[in-house]
């Protein structure tokens, strides 16, 4: 089985464990790493992850995994939270967001930089907007961007 239908097949198992602990899916990575294989799931909620909620998720997801065997070899199940670094993917994120402080990391330069950094204004017609503090307001193409985090500062 490939790694995107993996991925596929463990969010179909995943989400109703969320649905029913009203915890929301940010991502799922199956990724090979040091000769080792690596199952990650990243969740999140209002008010942030606790280790129990990791280990609520980890442990009924991994009677559905047992159940549904969609992977053939050995690998490791991590559920986690996404950090408060974590790139944007989905428009819920973008939403959630919105008048925060990101990073957007392009392929390509424009306008000799690749890095740009400005209040989230959201998403506009399939562009990511930002306001840039001396550039204005800056709209990307959102399949030119490499992605987006929010920027945390101590």
């Amino acid at each position: 089985m490939s790694r995107k239908k993996i991925e596929s097949t463990v969010l179909e198992l995943v989400q109703p464990i969320l649905d029913r602990n009203g915890f929301e899916l940010v991502d799922v990575e199956y990724v090979k790493e040091m000769g080792h294989w690596y199952l990650r799931v990243y969740i999140d909620k209002p008010g942030g992850i606790t280790i129990d909620d990791c280990e609520i998720v980890s442990e009924e997801l991994s009677e559905a995994l047992d159940e549904a065997d969609p992977i053939e070899h050995s690998y490791f199940l991590e559920v986690s939270s996404p950090g408060l670094d974590r790139p944007l993917k989905t428009d819920r994120d973008f939403e959630r967001y919105r008048h925060e402080t990101v990073e957007v990391k392009l392929y390509q330069a424009y306008e000799g930089s690749k890095v740009y950094e400005g209040e989230l204004l959201g998403l506009k017609d399939g562009k990511v907007c930002i306001r840039h503090s001396s550039l204005g307001e800056m709209a990307f193409d959102r399949d030119k961007v490499a992605s987006v985090k929010r920027v945390v500062r101590f």
